[in-house]
C-alpha cells in the first residue's frame, strides 16, 4: 500500500490516506513483476461501485512468510482475484457503506496482534495498545460480535492476524469478508509509529472495520482525501442504505478515506449506528 500526500483541510489539519507516496520505494512484500491491472478487471471493480482509480496489483507477504496477490482497491481494500470474481454486482451496499458479505453472527472473533518472529514485522508497544483500544472500541458497542484479542506468533486459531509492515509508510490495509468469516490479515504500516496513539487506534478501528464489512464512507469522492465533494455520487442500483444514517459525507465516521493526525480514534455517532444495525 502506498502513503498518498499530506493534504491540508480547511481546519489546517492533515489529512493521510492509506497509501504511501509514489516516491517510496515498495518492500520486498509489495513489489510484483506484472502489475498491470487489465481494463477487464477495472471493469469488475467499477460494477461492484468500488473506486476504481487508482487500483495496484499487490503482493501481500504474509507472517508465515507465504505470499498473496491482490488488488489493493480505494487505497486500503486488499480483493484477490477469485474473491473479485466471486462478487456480484449486487455484491456491495450504500450508506453508511457496507458488503453484503458479512460475518456470521453471534459469534466470538479471535483477534491475534503478531509479536513472533516472521517476515511480518512485530506490532510496536504503541501498535498494541493501539490494537487494545481498537478492540474495545467494537466490544464497548450492542454487537453479536465478541472480540478477543491475544498477542503471540500463532496464527493457527486466529480470526484476524494483524501484523507490522516494516516499509516506512503511512496507514494500512484488509480485505472484506468471506464465507461468512472475517478478511484473516491486516497489515499495519510502521510509519504509523511516528503518530499519535490516538491516530493509531483509529487505523487499527478503520482496518478492523473492513475485515467485517465496512466500507469508506465517502468511496464515491474520497472528499476526505481533498477531493471536491460534488464528484461522483453512489449509484442506487443494487445499494440499500442502512438505515440510519446518512445520505451525504459523515465527517465523523471513523471509515473515511483519509484520516488526519488530529483523530481521536473513537467511532462517528452514525459508525455506531450502523454495526449495530448491521451486527
Amino acid at each position: 500500500m502506498k502513503i498518498t500526500r499530506l493534504l491540508l483541510l480547511a481546519a489546517i489539519t492533515v489529512a493521510v490516506s492509506c497509501q504511501k507516496e509514489e516516491a517510496v520505494v515498495p518492500s520486498e512484500s509489495s513489489s510484483i513483476q506484472d502489475s498491470k491491472v487489465s481494463k477487464e478487471t477495472i471493469a469488475k471493480i467499477e460494477s461492484l461501485n468500488l473506486n476504481a482509480e487508482g487500483v495496484e496489483k499487490v503482493e501481500m507477504q504474509l507472517p508465515d512468510g507465504s505470499k498473496k496477490v491482490s488488488y489493493l482497491i480505494e487505497g486500503d481494500i486488499a480483493i484477490d482475484a477469485e474473491q473479485l470474481d466471486n462478487m456480484k454486482a449486487g455484491d456491495i451496499t450504500d450508506k453508511q457503506y457496507r458488503t453484503y458479505s458479512l460475518v456470521y453472527s453471534p459469534r466470538v472473533i479471535q483477534i491475534v496482534g503478531w509479536t513472533g518472529m516472521g517476515f511480518g514485522q512485530n506490532l510496536t508497544e504503541k501498535q498494541q495498545e493501539a490494537l487494545e483500544n481498537a478492540v474495545e472500541n467494537y466490544n464497548s458497542l450492542d454487537l453479536g460480535l465478541t472480540f478477543e484479542l491475544s498477542f503471540s506468533n500463532d496464527q493457527s486459531l486466529a480470526d484476524i492476524v494483524i501484523f507490522q509492515v516494516p516499509d516506512g509508510s503511512v496507514g494500512g490495509s484488509a480485505g472484506f469478508p468471506a464465507g461468512g468469516n472475517p478478511y484473516p490479515f491486516v497489515q499495519i504500516y510502521s510509519g504509523m509509529e511516528n503518530y499519535s496513539l490516538e491516530v493509531n487506534t483509529h487505523v487499527m478501528t478503520h482496518e478492523i472495520g473492513h475485515t467485517l464489512g465496512l466500507r469508506h464512507t465517502d468511496w464515491f469522492t474520497r472528499e476526505s482525501c481533498g477531493r471536491p465533494s460534488f464528484g461522483e455520487l453512489a449509484n442506487p442500483t443494487g445499494s440499500v442504505h442502512i438505515p440510519g444514517t446518512p445520505f451525504r459525507l459523515d465527517p465523523n465516521s471513523i471509515m473515511l478515506s483519509c484520516f488526519s493526525a488530529s483523530e481521536d480514534g473513537k467511532f462517528g455517532e452514525f459508525d455506531v449506528v450502523a454495526l449495530e444495525y448491521i451486527y
